[in-house]
Protein backbone atom coordinates (compact mmCIF):
# COMPACT_ATOMS: atom_id res chain seq x y z
CA UNK A 1 0.00 0.00 0.00
CA UNK A 2 1.09 3.36 -0.88
CA UNK A 3 -0.30 6.71 0.17
CA UNK A 4 -1.77 8.60 -3.57
CA UNK A 5 0.68 11.38 -2.93
CA UNK A 6 3.59 8.68 -2.52
CA UNK A 7 2.93 7.05 -6.11
CA UNK A 8 2.26 10.45 -7.73
CA UNK A 9 6.06 12.08 -6.35
CA UNK A 10 8.08 13.91 -8.91
CA UNK A 11 5.51 12.17 -11.75
CA UNK A 12 3.88 15.08 -13.90
CA UNK A 13 0.74 15.20 -13.45
CA UNK A 14 -2.52 17.66 -13.01
CA UNK A 15 -4.22 16.72 -9.75
CA UNK A 16 -7.88 17.90 -9.09
CA UNK A 17 -9.63 16.85 -5.44
CA UNK A 18 -9.24 16.72 -2.15
CA UNK A 19 -7.94 13.18 -1.00
CA UNK A 20 -4.48 13.96 -1.70
CA UNK A 21 -3.22 11.29 1.07
CA UNK A 22 -5.82 8.15 0.16
CA UNK A 23 -4.32 5.04 0.38
CA UNK A 24 -3.78 2.76 -2.78
CA UNK A 25 -3.51 -0.39 -2.81
CA UNK A 26 -3.63 -1.94 -6.60
CA UNK A 27 -3.70 -0.45 -10.27
CA UNK A 28 -5.75 -1.69 -12.64
CA UNK A 29 -7.94 -0.33 -16.53
CA UNK A 30 -10.01 -2.71 -15.80
CA UNK A 31 -13.11 -1.12 -14.19
CA UNK A 32 -14.26 -4.56 -13.68
CA UNK A 33 -11.27 -5.57 -11.93
CA UNK A 34 -11.42 -2.04 -9.34
CA UNK A 35 -11.25 -2.91 -6.01
CA UNK A 36 -11.48 -0.47 -2.63
CA UNK A 37 -8.14 1.48 -2.52
CA UNK A 38 -7.77 0.85 -6.75
CA UNK A 39 -6.44 3.32 -9.28
CA UNK A 40 -8.57 3.03 -12.11
CA UNK A 41 -6.85 4.14 -15.31
CA UNK A 42 -9.12 5.06 -17.97
CA UNK A 43 -7.29 4.53 -20.84
CA UNK A 44 -9.26 5.01 -24.53
CA UNK A 45 -8.46 1.67 -26.27
CA UNK A 46 -8.51 0.96 -29.96
CA UNK A 47 -12.21 -0.27 -29.74
CA UNK A 48 -13.85 1.33 -26.07
CA UNK A 49 -12.85 4.39 -24.13
CA UNK A 50 -11.99 3.50 -20.24
CA UNK A 51 -14.05 7.24 -19.69
CA UNK A 52 -16.96 4.99 -20.17
CA UNK A 53 -16.16 2.85 -17.08
CA UNK A 54 -15.12 5.23 -14.52
CA UNK A 55 -18.77 5.57 -13.28
CA UNK A 56 -18.46 1.99 -12.58
CA UNK A 57 -14.77 1.65 -11.24
CA UNK A 58 -16.06 4.69 -8.63
CA UNK A 59 -19.04 2.46 -7.67
CA UNK A 60 -16.59 -0.32 -6.79
CA UNK A 61 -14.66 1.48 -4.86
CA UNK A 62 -11.76 3.23 -6.90
CA UNK A 63 -9.79 5.32 -4.91
CA UNK A 64 -8.81 8.19 -7.69
CA UNK A 65 -9.20 8.31 -11.58
CA UNK A 66 -6.02 8.68 -14.00
CA UNK A 67 -6.79 9.73 -17.76
CA UNK A 68 -4.26 11.14 -20.25
CA UNK A 69 -6.80 13.54 -21.71
CA UNK A 70 -8.94 15.81 -20.00
CA UNK A 71 -12.35 14.51 -18.76
CA UNK A 72 -15.59 15.28 -21.18
CA UNK A 73 -17.93 14.34 -18.40
CA UNK A 74 -18.82 15.30 -15.45
CA UNK A 75 -19.19 12.58 -12.62
CA UNK A 76 -21.08 13.19 -9.71
CA UNK A 77 -18.48 12.16 -6.69
CA UNK A 78 -15.30 13.76 -5.12
CA UNK A 79 -13.17 11.03 -6.43
CA UNK A 80 -9.82 12.57 -7.42
CA UNK A 81 -8.91 13.36 -10.79
CA UNK A 82 -5.21 13.08 -11.81
CA UNK A 83 -4.23 13.56 -15.74
CA UNK A 84 -0.85 12.44 -16.41
CA UNK A 85 0.95 12.57 -20.10
CA UNK A 86 0.71 8.35 -21.03
CA UNK A 87 -1.50 5.98 -18.71
CA UNK A 88 0.41 3.32 -19.95
CA UNK A 89 3.64 4.44 -18.64
CA UNK A 90 2.05 5.59 -15.63
CA UNK A 91 -0.41 1.95 -15.56
CA UNK A 92 3.48 0.74 -15.45
CA UNK A 93 5.08 2.89 -12.86
CA UNK A 94 1.94 2.64 -10.39
CA UNK A 95 2.18 -1.16 -10.58
CA UNK A 96 5.84 -1.96 -9.91
CA UNK A 97 5.94 0.52 -6.94
CA UNK A 98 2.76 -0.72 -5.65
CA UNK A 99 4.28 -4.14 -5.86
CA UNK A 100 7.38 -3.20 -4.47
CA UNK A 101 10.03 -2.80 -7.07
CA UNK A 102 10.37 -6.63 -7.22
CA UNK A 103 12.48 -6.29 -10.41
CA UNK A 104 15.03 -4.52 -9.20
CA UNK A 105 16.13 -7.94 -6.71
CA UNK A 106 15.29 -10.15 -9.41
CA UNK A 107 17.75 -11.52 -12.46
CA UNK A 108 15.36 -10.79 -15.13
CA UNK A 109 15.98 -12.01 -18.56
CA UNK A 110 13.98 -11.08 -21.35
CA UNK A 111 13.53 -12.92 -24.80
CA UNK A 112 12.31 -11.07 -27.98
CA UNK A 113 12.21 -12.19 -31.84
CA UNK A 114 9.96 -13.37 -34.54
CA UNK A 115 10.90 -16.91 -34.06
CA UNK A 116 12.04 -18.75 -31.44
CA UNK A 117 10.99 -16.92 -28.40
CA UNK A 118 9.14 -19.52 -26.37
CA UNK A 119 11.71 -22.21 -27.28
CA UNK A 120 14.67 -19.93 -25.64
CA UNK A 121 13.01 -18.76 -22.96
CA UNK A 122 12.07 -22.46 -21.86
CA UNK A 123 15.45 -23.97 -22.67
CA UNK A 124 16.66 -21.17 -19.92
CA UNK A 125 14.66 -22.15 -17.59
CA UNK A 126 15.62 -25.91 -18.18
CA UNK A 127 19.49 -25.13 -17.79
CA UNK A 128 18.97 -22.72 -14.76
CA UNK A 129 16.61 -25.59 -12.71
CA UNK A 130 19.35 -28.07 -13.96
CA UNK A 131 22.20 -26.12 -11.93
CA UNK A 132 19.76 -25.94 -8.92
CA UNK A 133 18.97 -22.07 -9.81
CA UNK A 134 15.14 -21.46 -8.88
CA UNK A 135 13.46 -19.46 -12.17
CA UNK A 136 10.05 -19.05 -13.35
CA UNK A 137 9.40 -18.65 -17.38
CA UNK A 138 6.55 -16.54 -18.18
CA UNK A 139 5.36 -16.27 -21.83
CA UNK A 140 3.07 -17.73 -24.34
CA UNK A 141 2.81 -20.75 -22.67
CA UNK A 142 1.69 -19.65 -19.27
CA UNK A 143 4.18 -19.49 -16.11
CA UNK A 144 6.31 -22.21 -15.60
CA UNK A 145 7.65 -22.43 -11.86
CA UNK A 146 10.72 -24.71 -11.48
CA UNK A 147 9.54 -26.40 -14.75
CA UNK A 148 6.22 -26.79 -13.29
CA UNK A 149 3.12 -25.00 -14.78
CA UNK A 150 1.42 -22.21 -12.33
CA UNK A 151 -1.87 -21.42 -11.84
CA UNK A 152 -2.63 -17.70 -11.97
CA UNK A 153 -5.17 -15.50 -13.00
CA UNK A 154 -4.14 -13.51 -15.66
CA UNK A 155 -4.52 -12.84 -19.32
CA UNK A 156 -3.10 -15.09 -21.90
CA UNK A 157 -0.67 -12.82 -23.22
CA UNK A 158 3.11 -13.20 -24.57
CA UNK A 159 4.15 -10.54 -22.65
CA UNK A 160 1.98 -9.59 -19.55
CA UNK A 161 0.25 -5.86 -19.06
CA UNK A 162 2.01 -4.47 -16.19
CA UNK A 163 -0.71 -4.41 -13.79
CA UNK A 164 -0.22 -8.27 -14.07
CA UNK A 165 3.70 -8.50 -14.03
CA UNK A 166 4.63 -6.76 -11.42
CA UNK A 167 2.50 -8.81 -8.68
CA UNK A 168 3.21 -12.18 -10.32
CA UNK A 169 7.31 -10.91 -10.03
CA UNK A 170 6.55 -9.66 -6.52
CA UNK A 171 5.06 -13.69 -5.44
CA UNK A 172 7.71 -14.95 -7.58
CA UNK A 173 10.08 -13.36 -5.07
CA UNK A 174 8.08 -14.38 -2.09
CA UNK A 175 7.99 -17.57 -3.22
CA UNK A 176 12.33 -17.87 -3.48
CA UNK A 177 12.93 -17.46 -6.68
CA UNK A 178 15.65 -15.95 -7.71
CA UNK A 179 15.71 -15.80 -11.49
CA UNK A 180 13.27 -14.68 -14.42
CA UNK A 181 13.00 -15.51 -17.87
CA UNK A 182 10.23 -13.91 -20.15
CA UNK A 183 9.53 -13.35 -23.73
CA UNK A 184 9.09 -9.81 -24.35
CA UNK A 185 6.76 -9.36 -27.63
CA UNK A 186 6.91 -6.70 -30.18
CA UNK A 187 3.41 -5.39 -29.20
CA UNK A 188 4.64 -5.64 -25.48
CA UNK A 189 7.57 -3.46 -25.40
CA UNK A 190 5.70 -0.88 -27.95
CA UNK A 191 2.71 -0.58 -24.96
CA UNK A 192 5.36 0.12 -22.27
CA UNK A 193 4.86 -3.24 -20.50
CA UNK A 194 7.61 -3.88 -19.35
CA UNK A 195 8.43 0.34 -18.99
CA UNK A 196 9.45 -0.06 -15.45
CA UNK A 197 11.04 -3.79 -15.11
CA UNK A 198 14.50 -3.81 -14.87
CA UNK A 199 16.16 -6.50 -16.82
CA UNK A 200 19.16 -7.31 -16.90
CA UNK A 201 19.83 -9.48 -19.99
CA UNK A 202 18.50 -8.65 -23.46
CA UNK A 203 18.03 -11.27 -26.27
CA UNK A 204 17.90 -10.80 -30.00
CA UNK A 205 17.19 -13.88 -31.83
CA UNK A 206 15.95 -12.67 -35.06
CA UNK A 207 13.12 -10.69 -37.06
CA UNK A 208 11.06 -11.76 -39.34
CA UNK A 209 7.44 -10.81 -40.96
CA UNK A 210 5.02 -10.33 -38.46
CA UNK A 211 2.70 -7.94 -37.07
CA UNK A 212 3.78 -5.36 -39.49
CA UNK A 213 -0.44 -4.60 -40.32
CA UNK A 214 -0.21 -3.96 -36.28
CA UNK A 215 2.34 -1.99 -35.72
CA UNK A 216 1.79 0.28 -38.67
CA UNK A 217 5.17 -0.80 -40.93
CA UNK A 218 8.29 -3.01 -40.87
CA UNK A 219 10.01 -0.39 -39.65
CA UNK A 220 7.69 0.04 -36.65
CA UNK A 221 7.70 -3.61 -35.72
CA UNK A 222 11.59 -3.33 -35.61
CA UNK A 223 11.52 -0.08 -33.37
CA UNK A 224 9.45 -1.61 -31.01
CA UNK A 225 12.07 -5.03 -30.85
CA UNK A 226 14.40 -2.42 -30.53
CA UNK A 227 13.00 -1.09 -27.13
CA UNK A 228 14.82 -4.35 -25.78
CA UNK A 229 18.38 -2.68 -26.58
CA UNK A 230 17.84 0.54 -24.47
CA UNK A 231 16.39 -1.62 -21.35
CA UNK A 232 18.57 -4.15 -21.05
CA UNK A 233 21.64 -4.10 -18.96
CA UNK A 234 23.78 -6.74 -21.52
CA UNK A 235 22.65 -7.88 -24.86
CA UNK A 236 22.91 -11.51 -25.96
CA UNK A 237 22.41 -10.79 -30.19
CA UNK A 238 22.17 -13.67 -33.22
CA UNK A 239 25.43 -12.56 -35.15
CA UNK A 240 23.90 -14.63 -37.89
CA UNK A 241 21.05 -11.80 -38.61
CA UNK A 242 21.71 -8.85 -40.08
CA UNK A 243 18.92 -7.20 -38.59
CA UNK A 244 19.18 -7.49 -34.84
CA UNK A 245 23.19 -6.65 -35.97
CA UNK A 246 21.56 -2.71 -37.54
CA UNK A 247 19.59 -2.52 -34.10
CA UNK A 248 21.99 -2.30 -31.72
CA UNK A 249 24.45 -0.20 -34.13
CA UNK A 250 24.37 2.41 -31.54
CA UNK A 251 24.21 0.42 -28.41
CA UNK A 252 27.08 1.19 -25.14
CA UNK A 253 26.70 -1.51 -23.49
CA UNK A 254 28.25 -4.82 -23.22
CA UNK A 255 27.49 -7.03 -26.52
CA UNK A 256 27.39 -10.47 -26.30
CA UNK A 257 27.19 -12.05 -29.70
CA UNK A 258 26.19 -15.82 -30.32
CA UNK A 259 26.20 -17.76 -34.51
CA UNK A 260 27.86 -19.88 -36.68
CA UNK A 261 30.38 -17.35 -37.81
CA UNK A 262 34.11 -16.54 -36.66
CA UNK A 263 32.91 -13.00 -35.26
CA UNK A 264 30.59 -14.26 -33.48
CA UNK A 265 31.89 -14.59 -29.38
CA UNK A 266 29.91 -18.03 -28.91
CA UNK A 267 29.93 -20.20 -31.98
CA UNK A 268 27.95 -23.39 -32.66
CA UNK A 269 30.34 -25.24 -35.04
CA UNK A 270 28.93 -28.38 -36.81
CA UNK A 271 31.77 -30.56 -37.02
CA UNK A 272 30.60 -33.93 -39.47
CA UNK A 273 26.99 -33.95 -37.97
CA UNK A 274 28.95 -33.33 -34.44
CA UNK A 275 27.39 -29.87 -33.17
CA UNK A 276 30.08 -27.91 -30.79
CA UNK A 277 30.59 -25.12 -28.83
CA UNK A 278 33.64 -23.08 -29.33
CA UNK A 279 34.54 -19.81 -26.37
CA UNK A 280 37.75 -18.05 -27.53
CA UNK A 281 40.28 -21.21 -28.05
CA UNK A 282 38.33 -23.63 -26.45
CA UNK A 283 35.63 -26.10 -28.20
CA UNK A 284 33.20 -28.20 -25.96
CA UNK A 285 31.00 -30.97 -26.92
CA UNK A 286 27.08 -29.91 -27.46
CA UNK A 287 24.50 -32.76 -26.81
CA UNK A 288 21.11 -31.54 -27.50
CA UNK A 289 18.09 -34.54 -28.01
CA UNK A 290 17.05 -31.89 -30.48
CA UNK A 291 18.80 -32.14 -33.70
CA UNK A 292 17.07 -29.61 -36.09
CA UNK A 293 19.77 -26.44 -36.59
CA UNK A 294 17.42 -24.01 -35.94
CA UNK A 295 16.66 -25.45 -32.21
CA UNK A 296 20.22 -25.97 -31.81
CA UNK A 297 20.99 -22.23 -32.33
CA UNK A 298 18.17 -21.36 -30.08
CA UNK A 299 19.99 -23.34 -27.33
CA UNK A 300 23.12 -21.88 -27.74
CA UNK A 301 21.63 -18.15 -26.96
CA UNK A 302 20.02 -19.75 -23.91
CA UNK A 303 23.20 -21.00 -23.41
CA UNK A 304 24.93 -17.76 -23.90
CA UNK A 305 22.78 -15.83 -20.73
CA UNK A 306 23.63 -18.43 -18.41
CA UNK A 307 27.29 -17.81 -19.60
CA UNK A 308 26.60 -14.33 -18.95
CA UNK A 309 25.50 -14.40 -15.41
CA UNK A 310 28.79 -16.63 -15.00
CA UNK A 311 27.60 -20.56 -14.23
CA UNK A 312 30.42 -22.15 -15.68
CA UNK A 313 30.29 -23.47 -19.00
CA UNK A 314 31.34 -27.11 -18.47
CA UNK A 315 28.06 -27.48 -16.18
CA UNK A 316 26.11 -25.35 -18.76
CA UNK A 317 26.77 -27.44 -21.61
CA UNK A 318 26.31 -31.21 -19.09
CA UNK A 319 22.43 -29.92 -18.97
CA UNK A 320 22.04 -29.41 -22.66
CA UNK A 321 21.12 -33.22 -22.98
CA UNK A 322 18.16 -32.52 -20.64
CA UNK A 323 16.44 -29.95 -22.77
CA UNK A 324 13.17 -30.67 -24.18
CA UNK A 325 10.86 -28.65 -26.91
CA UNK A 326 7.36 -26.80 -25.67
CA UNK A 327 4.24 -27.84 -26.34
CA UNK A 328 3.16 -27.26 -29.68
CA UNK A 329 6.89 -26.86 -30.94
CA UNK A 330 7.99 -29.85 -33.50
CA UNK A 331 5.89 -31.79 -31.42
CA UNK A 332 6.08 -35.29 -32.96
CA UNK A 333 3.46 -38.26 -32.84
CA UNK A 334 4.27 -41.02 -35.51
CA UNK A 335 1.90 -44.24 -35.73
CA UNK A 336 2.36 -47.51 -38.50
CA UNK A 337 5.38 -45.06 -40.01
CA UNK A 338 3.43 -41.74 -39.93
CA UNK A 339 5.06 -38.75 -38.63
CA UNK A 340 2.93 -36.09 -37.67
CA UNK A 341 4.99 -32.89 -36.42
CA UNK A 342 2.51 -29.49 -35.14
CA UNK A 343 4.59 -26.86 -35.38
CA UNK A 344 3.59 -22.83 -34.46
CA UNK A 345 5.36 -21.64 -37.29
CA UNK A 346 2.80 -18.95 -38.91
CA UNK A 347 5.10 -16.89 -39.66
CA UNK A 348 7.64 -17.31 -43.70
CA UNK A 349 11.29 -17.59 -41.76
CA UNK A 350 9.17 -20.32 -39.65
CA UNK A 351 7.57 -22.01 -41.82
CA UNK A 352 10.26 -22.17 -44.50
CA UNK A 353 13.13 -23.43 -41.31
CA UNK A 354 10.59 -26.38 -40.23
CA UNK A 355 10.18 -27.36 -43.73
CA UNK A 356 14.10 -27.50 -44.83
CA UNK A 357 14.34 -29.24 -41.57
CA UNK A 358 11.77 -31.58 -42.65
CA UNK A 359 12.77 -31.98 -46.03
CA UNK A 360 16.69 -33.40 -44.54
CA UNK A 361 14.94 -36.02 -43.17
CA UNK A 362 11.74 -37.28 -44.94
CA UNK A 363 12.21 -40.30 -47.00
CA UNK A 364 8.63 -39.90 -48.66
CA UNK A 365 6.67 -37.37 -48.82
CA UNK A 366 6.08 -33.88 -47.10
CA UNK A 367 2.45 -33.03 -46.63
CA UNK A 368 1.42 -29.28 -45.11
CA UNK A 369 -1.20 -28.55 -43.53
CA UNK A 370 -1.40 -24.86 -42.40
CA UNK A 371 -3.35 -21.56 -42.93
CA UNK A 372 -3.42 -17.89 -41.71
CA UNK A 373 -4.59 -15.76 -39.26
CA UNK A 374 -7.42 -13.27 -39.64
CA UNK A 375 -7.01 -9.71 -39.21
CA UNK A 376 -3.59 -10.40 -39.25
CA UNK A 377 -0.06 -9.33 -41.81
CA UNK A 378 -1.91 -9.88 -44.95
CA UNK A 379 1.40 -9.25 -46.79
CA UNK A 380 3.04 -12.52 -45.54
CA UNK A 381 0.17 -14.59 -46.56
CA UNK A 382 1.36 -15.13 -50.24
CA UNK A 383 4.97 -15.68 -49.73
CA UNK A 384 4.01 -18.31 -46.76
CA UNK A 385 2.19 -20.13 -49.81
CA UNK A 386 5.13 -20.35 -52.06
CA UNK A 387 7.02 -22.00 -49.41
CA UNK A 388 4.94 -24.10 -48.33
CA UNK A 389 4.15 -25.51 -52.36
CA UNK A 390 7.80 -25.55 -52.56
CA UNK A 391 9.17 -27.48 -50.09
CA UNK A 392 5.74 -29.81 -50.15
CA UNK A 393 4.74 -32.70 -51.78
CA UNK A 394 0.99 -32.01 -51.20
CA UNK A 395 -0.15 -28.66 -49.31
CA UNK A 396 -3.74 -28.81 -47.76
CA UNK A 397 -4.46 -24.86 -47.36
CA UNK A 398 -7.22 -24.20 -44.63
CA UNK A 399 -8.29 -22.03 -41.44
CA UNK A 400 -6.63 -20.64 -38.65
CA UNK A 401 -7.95 -18.25 -36.90
CA UNK A 402 -9.62 -16.57 -39.63
CA UNK A 403 -11.53 -13.91 -36.79
CA UNK A 404 -13.47 -11.13 -38.49
CA UNK A 405 -11.86 -11.89 -42.09
CA UNK A 406 -13.56 -14.65 -44.88
CA UNK A 407 -11.69 -17.48 -44.53
CA UNK A 408 -12.25 -17.92 -48.08
CA UNK A 409 -10.60 -14.75 -49.13
CA UNK A 410 -7.57 -15.29 -46.78
CA UNK A 411 -7.07 -19.02 -48.77
CA UNK A 412 -7.06 -17.03 -51.85
CA UNK A 413 -4.30 -14.44 -50.69
CA UNK A 414 -2.75 -17.62 -49.63
CA UNK A 415 -2.72 -19.67 -52.81
CA UNK A 416 -1.86 -16.71 -55.07
CA UNK A 417 1.66 -17.70 -54.24
CA UNK A 418 1.10 -20.56 -56.03
CA UNK A 419 2.96 -20.20 -59.10
CA UNK A 420 0.20 -22.28 -61.45
CA UNK A 421 -3.02 -24.21 -60.60
CA UNK A 422 -1.66 -28.01 -59.58
CA UNK A 423 -3.58 -31.06 -57.89
CA UNK A 424 -1.06 -31.12 -55.33
CA UNK A 425 -2.54 -27.87 -53.58
CA UNK A 426 -5.79 -28.76 -52.18
CA UNK A 427 -8.48 -26.40 -50.16
CA UNK A 428 -10.16 -27.40 -47.29
CA UNK A 429 -11.77 -24.26 -45.02
CA UNK A 430 -12.51 -26.68 -42.05
CA UNK A 431 -9.10 -27.35 -40.15
CA UNK A 432 -10.06 -30.49 -38.79
CA UNK A 433 -11.09 -32.08 -42.25
CA UNK A 434 -8.04 -30.89 -43.61
CA UNK A 435 -6.15 -32.18 -40.89
CA UNK A 436 -7.87 -35.88 -41.36
CA UNK A 437 -7.72 -35.49 -44.94
CA UNK A 438 -3.74 -35.28 -44.82
CA UNK A 439 -2.74 -37.83 -42.36
CA UNK A 440 -5.70 -40.72 -44.40
CA UNK A 441 -3.52 -40.24 -47.51
CA UNK A 442 -0.51 -40.24 -45.72
CA UNK A 443 1.80 -43.57 -46.37
CA UNK A 444 4.58 -45.05 -44.10
CA UNK A 445 7.85 -42.71 -44.14
CA UNK A 446 5.87 -39.31 -44.99
CA UNK A 447 5.94 -36.77 -42.48
CA UNK A 448 2.93 -34.83 -42.06
CA UNK A 449 3.36 -31.36 -40.58
CA UNK A 450 0.73 -28.82 -39.39
CA UNK A 451 1.64 -25.75 -38.98
CA UNK A 452 0.25 -22.47 -37.46
CA UNK A 453 -1.24 -23.02 -34.05
CA UNK A 454 1.42 -25.09 -32.16
CA UNK A 455 -0.07 -25.05 -28.32
CA UNK A 456 -3.48 -23.29 -29.11
CA UNK A 457 -6.15 -25.15 -28.12
CA UNK A 458 -8.80 -23.17 -29.58
CA UNK A 459 -10.15 -21.51 -33.06
CA UNK A 460 -11.22 -17.91 -33.36
CA UNK A 461 -14.23 -17.73 -35.95
CA UNK A 462 -16.19 -14.40 -36.01
CA UNK A 463 -16.93 -13.47 -32.46
CA UNK A 464 -16.14 -17.46 -30.87
CA UNK A 465 -13.42 -18.38 -29.44
CA UNK A 466 -14.37 -22.37 -30.31
CA UNK A 467 -12.09 -25.23 -28.22
CA UNK A 468 -9.79 -26.72 -30.87
CA UNK A 469 -6.30 -28.56 -30.58
CA UNK A 470 -4.14 -29.68 -33.62
CA UNK A 471 -2.43 -32.67 -31.44
CA UNK A 472 -6.01 -33.86 -30.49
CA UNK A 473 -7.09 -33.69 -34.07
CA UNK A 474 -4.31 -35.36 -35.34
CA UNK A 475 -4.10 -38.21 -33.19
CA UNK A 476 -7.75 -39.20 -33.66
CA UNK A 477 -6.63 -39.27 -37.29
CA UNK A 478 -4.12 -41.40 -36.95
CA UNK A 479 -5.78 -44.06 -34.76
CA UNK A 480 -8.60 -43.94 -37.50
CA UNK A 481 -5.89 -44.48 -40.05
CA UNK A 482 -5.01 -47.63 -38.47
Amino acid sequence: MLLLQELLKDWPCTFTGAKYSVPVVGVTENSKAVKPGFLFIARKGEKVDGISYIEEAIRLGAAAIVLDRPLSIDISCDTPLIIVPDCRKFLSHASARLSGNPSERLTIIAVTGTNGKTTVSRFIGQLLSGLGVRAAVIGTLGVFIDGVRATYDIPSMTTLPAEYLHPLLRDCEEKGITHIVMEASSLGLSTNRLEDCEIDIGILLNVGADHYDEHGSKEAYIQAKQKLVHMAKHLVVNRDDDACIDMIKNATKPITFFGTGETADIRLINENGAYQVKISSYDYELTLPVFEMFNQMNALAAISALHILSFPLKDILTNTRLLSLPEGRMQRIERNGVTVIIDYAHTPDALKIVLQSLAKECRERIITVFGCGGNRDKGKRKEMGEIAAFYSSTVLVTSDNPRNENPLAIIQDITAGFVSESPNVQVEIDRAKAIQRAIANASAGDIVLIAGKGHEKTQHIGEEILPFSDVEIAEQALLANI
